[in-house]
């Protein structure tokens, strides 16, 4: 197996504070590594000792081969790295920021032109590329980041929540964008709080309090969960709750979007017991059975471990 990222028990603290504990990571050539986690989870600071900003207290990472410790200048000439606040000048035009980019990268001027214009092509920017960066939308803004990190065309990727503040549509459109990187060779990196983004990943890494607590293909972690989930859905979901939560027989309930879901280890009895304990006090618009999605397994495995 060729991993084109291999993390060595990578460890980071801030005073008392262990922001990255022992991290061990392999990603594979060709594909998009899915770090997920709840804020402060310790992704942030992973992505920037991967990108050689950060000094690990120990451990080491290699990227294609090049250790971050020692060859971090050579890195950073196949990498490209877009923090959660990429720095746009936002008195330039889409197009001079790409040309700005192309210069600190050194593009030679022979190819920029076409380069620039293969960019703005790939991130449908060319009709937008007389704006301001300022004048654009928070979508525009994210494809125009990826692009100047792109210009260069790195062998690999960092994201760091690349998409937060970004509205569904213009997600999808830049999750598009990296599918089609990943076809063309480039192996990416990217964190992210959303499971639904998780789950276009290859392989996802579940990070809590600066640990990897599962890390596999969306699809084995979502068939790994053994409990099943009740999803309860009432006038009164929060009462629901609260009522459920009082019952032995069930692990867990939470809410998710309108949804009350509940875990317990056998669903027949939980569910008739359920419905039997909610019937006089709430609403009940349907109970039924929900299959898993990963923010129910990483809601539970966290929980879990707090236990």
């Amino acid at each position: 197996m060729e991993y084109d990222i291999q993390i060595f028990s990578l460890t980071k603290k801030f005073g008392n504070i262990t922001a990255v504990d022992n991290l061990n990571v392999q990603v594979k050539k060709n594909t998009i590594f899915g770090l997920v986690g709840p804020d402060g989870a310790g992704k942030t600071t992973t992505m920037r000792m991967m990108c050689s900003l950060l000094t690990p207290d120990s451990g080491t990472a290699e990227i294609g081969k090049h250790d971050i410790l020692k060859e971090s200048e050579k890195i950073k000439q196949h990498i490209g790295y877009m923090p959660q606040k990429f720095s746009l000048y936002g008195d330039l035009t889409v197009l001079e920021n790409l040309e700005f980019y192309a210069e600190v990268y050194q593009i030679p001027k022979k190819k920029r032109k076409e380069k620039i214009d293969f960019l703005l092509g790939f991130s449908n920017l060319t009709k937008h590329s007389y704006k301001l960066a300022d004048q654009l939308s928070g979508g525009m803004k994210q494809k125009l980041a990826l692009s100047c990190n792109l210009i260069h065309t790195p062998k690999y990727l960092f994201l760091d929540e690349p998409t937060i503040g970004v509205d569904p549509v213009a997600r999808r459109e830049f999750w598009k964008i990296l599918f089609e990187l990943r076809e063309q060779g480039t192996t990416i990196f990217v964190s992210t709080p959303y499971m639904d983004e998780a789950e276009r990943c290859d392989e996802v890494g579940l990070m809590d309090k600066g640990r990897i607590i599962k890390k596999d293909t969306p699809s084995n972690i979502i068939h790994s969960f053994d409990k099943h989930i009740i999803c309860v859905f009432s006038d009164e979901n929060h009462i629901a709750r609260s009522l459920a939560q009082e019952e032995e027989y069930v692990l867990d309930a939470y809410m998710l979007g309108e949804e009350l879901h509940v875990v317990a280890e056998d669903f027949d009895y939980a569910s008739e017991k359920l419905k039997e304990k909610l019937e006089n006090k709430v609403r009940v618009n349907f109970i039924r059975r929900a299959a898993p999605s990963l923010e129910d397994v990483f809601v539970n495995i966290i929980k879990s471990e707090k236990r």
